[in-house]
């Protein structure tokens, strides 16, 4: 806003300087992202497994929502599934999101395969513990060493 002074000259806006409420330094600061993403979908992209389910979540991620499109990756197989359900997730999203949002589903096949389950590791047998003991003399410092071993060595109780 600005004014014009005595000499017909314009005014910049006024400056003010001390504390002032997040509420008002708030709309400077996330703009840049907001552009980039919407506040939409950056909601769908963090709700998106009470959006939709922990099963159809597990096999499907949302990518980017433009122009009422949102775009959903997702493996060969499952978007066939997710083809039929489509009436059904539009409907879900923009129920969530309390306004018509979303009026198509664009479905994107990049959607990495689950990680493999890591080998078991292979613990030695408990009774094994008093291999590693043969060489001590002592017969006390054997004993417990050897009940250390079976404890350390035995799989964890659950």
């Amino acid at each position: 806003m600005t004014s014009e002074n005595d000499t017909g000259k314009p005014v910049a806006e006024r400056h003010v300087y001390g504390p002032r409420s997040v509420s008002a330094l708030l709309p400077a600061l996330v703009r840049p992202a907001f552009r980039k993403r919407s506040p939409a979908a950056a909601q769908v992209m963090a709700d998106w497994e009470a959006i939709v389910g922990p099963a159809i979540a597990a096999v499907s991620q949302p990518r980017k929502l433009f122009s009422g499109t949102l775009s959903i990756a997702c493996t060969g197989p499952m978007a066939m599934e997710l083809q039929h359900l489509s009436g059904e997730l539009i409907s879900r999203i923009n129920t969530f999101l309390g306004q018509t949002t979303v009026s198509r589903l664009r479905f994107v096949q990049d959607m990495a395969p689950p990680p493999a389950l890591a080998a078991p590791v292979r613990r030695p047998n408990p009774a094994a513990a008093h291999l590693a003991t043969e060489a001590v003399d002592d017969p006390e410092l054997r004993a417990a060493l050897e009940k250390l071993g079976r404890y350390v060595l035995s799989p964890p109780v659950r």
